[in-house]
């Protein structure tokens, strides 16, 4: 039987593959109707997704990379700005 932790990992790990999918036939989908409809999808499982990983790191299950400071932040700004 799985274990809360790992039921919570899973279900992680599945909902980033599927943004991943949808990411990528978005980029790719010519009908805007359809396009719209799967970004409304994208963006309903990217809430899913944040919601399980609040539970996640609120039960310790999840540890989160440390956060960047502001200098981390605009150095990263200014790479991608280029």
């Amino acid at each position: 039987m799985m274990q809360d932790k790992e039921m919570v990992n899973d279900a992680l790990s599945m909902v980033k593959s599927s943004l991943t999918t949808y990411t990528n036939v978005i980029s790719e989908c010519a009908n805007p109707q359809l396009r719209a409809t799967i970004q409304q999808i994208r963006n309903n499982c990217e809430a899913s997704q944040y919601e399980l990983f609040q539970l996640a790191q609120s039960k310790g299950f999840y540890q989160p990379a440390m956060m960047a400071d502001n200098q981390e932040i605009q150095q990263v700004k200014s790479q991608l700005g280029s």
